[in-house]
């Protein structure tokens, strides 16, 4: 029983470790709506939004997303590209923090870090 439970736990791992990297290259194949769609859902759940806050952070997550297409398939360098992102991603974080409870930013910030230090992690290995 309990060999089966290790092995269980393995797989289980291995699943969760493997999506980010299906995930990443799935996310840039689908269009802007698509992708702010899934993002907005995501958010909903986590940040438990209101009704009124989905319909504003759904159109905030579209419009940055559909600004977001040209800078990443541009034929800018890599590091014109991030400083690109990074600035939408400010510009995105104060329109959203207008929308959002300071409780709600809060936790949007720290689910964004987590987020960041997974895919460093997951770079190094």
């Amino acid at each position: 029983m309990e060999k089966k439970h290790v092995i269980i736990t393995a797989l289980f791992g291995l699943v969760l470790l493997s999506n980010p990297l299906f995930a990443q290259k799935l996310l840039t194949d689908k269009p802007a709506a698509e992708r702010a769609k899934m993002q907005t859902q995501r958010m909903a759940g986590i940040l438990k939004l209101d009704s009124a806050q989905i319909r504003k952070v759904e159109s905030i997550n579209l419009v940055y997303a559909q600004r977001l297409d040209p800078i990443m398939l541009g034929n800018a360098n890599r590091m014109s590209k991030l400083k690109a992102v990074r600035a939408l991603q400010s510009e995105k974080e104060a329109e959203l923090k207008q929308v959002l409870s300071q409780e709600q930013f809060n936790q949007f910030k720290q689910q964004q870090q987590e987020r960041k230090d997974e895919i460093r992690k997951n770079r190094k290995s």
